[in-house]
């Protein structure tokens, strides 16, 4: 279980964290989002003792972190770091060998974890004649291969096609199964909404959101229908509480209430004469929620 408590790391004048507290459980996802600058990188940093806090702790089963945990944690930083002129195989047994494994404990892994992540190439290729998406396969190999205790992800879905984020969503919820403590970053909030058991938001070095998912957007209100029916724009605009109707690219239309309580009665209109194919009350979406507290775009 990471527990950080109280968390505080200031350069100069400059807050990037201020008072931060969560807990990961083992076998918890927990995703922090945020903007450019947020406090996220900074906050990974802290709870690795690569930077020293101002106040608070970090403390992992209980305890503070310690040399001897080093080898039982994963780590992607954002800047991603291959030796471009190392083989696969060399550079999985190089970063291996810095948690504690041996040459002999990990060559009988690299051919299924080169497979669990679709690597394009052999293991003998050199890093730099692998694509971009390729390298970053390799990067997350080394990261997971010696199976840490905790896994922080520093924007793992960065640069992924749609595929290849699967295969890396799929390898997160295979940690969480493991019962690995597993945080990770992420500005693409349909990874996040999927995968997380806990999330936080950062603002300005400060939590401004902090539970589950699906308590955090509950919160909000369920402020949007989604309809389809014969009723015209005019008249779902004409309905009570509704401020805007927008249409989806299928047909389907979306009421905006300014309260939520007047769903119901949208409800009994709207099906007076019966039968219609779609009615759904729903909250905001995580990324909805996210430029409304960010108050700014998603960058």
């Amino acid at each position: 279980m990471l527990e950080v408590r109280h968390l505080k790391k200031t350069f100069g004048d400059l807050t990037a964290v201020n008072d931060l507290s969560f807990t990961i459980n083992d076998g918890e996802i927990l995703g922090m989002i945020g903007q450019n600058g947020a406090g996220k990188t900074t906050t990974f940093r802290l709870i690795l003792k690569f930077l020293t806090a101002d106040s608070g702790e970090v403390l992992w089963n209980g305890r503070p972190i310690t040399k001897e945990d080093y080898d039982i944690i994963g780590y992607l930083p954002e800047e991603r770091g291959l030796y471009p002129k190392v083989s696969i195989e060399d550079q999985i047994y190089y970063f291996a060998r810095l948690r504690g494994k041996t040459k002999k404990e990990i060559k009988p892994l690299i051919d299924g974890w080169m497979e669990k992540f679709q690597v394009k190439g052999k293991k003998t290729d050199k890093v730099k004649s692998l694509s971009k998406g390729n390298q970053q396969k390799v990067q997350l190999i080394c990261t997971l291969i010696h199976e840490p205790k905790l896994v922080i992800l520093d924007e793992p879905f960065s640069g992924l096609d749609p595929v290849n984020a699967d295969l890396l969503q799929q390898g997160i919820i295979d940690l969480r199964k493991n019962g690995s403590c597993v945080i990770f970053s992420s500005h693409q909030m349909e990874n996040v909404e999927e995968l997380c058991d806990h999330l936080v938001m950062l603002r300005n070095g400060n939590m401004v959101l902090d539970g589950k998912v699906k308590d955090i957007r509950e919160q909000f209100g369920r402020t949007k229908i989604f309809i389809e029916s014969n009723l015209t724009h005019e008249e779902l605009l004409n309905l009570p509480g509704v401020e805007e109707v927008t249409v989806t690219t299928d047909g389907i239309s979306i009421l905006h209430l300014n309260d939520p309580e007047y769903g119901k009665e949208i409800f009994k209109l709207v099906t007076k004469e019966g039968y219609i194919p779609t009615f759904s009350q729903v909250p905001p979406t995580l990324e909805e929620i996210f430029k409304l507290k960010a108050g700014g775009i998603n960058e």
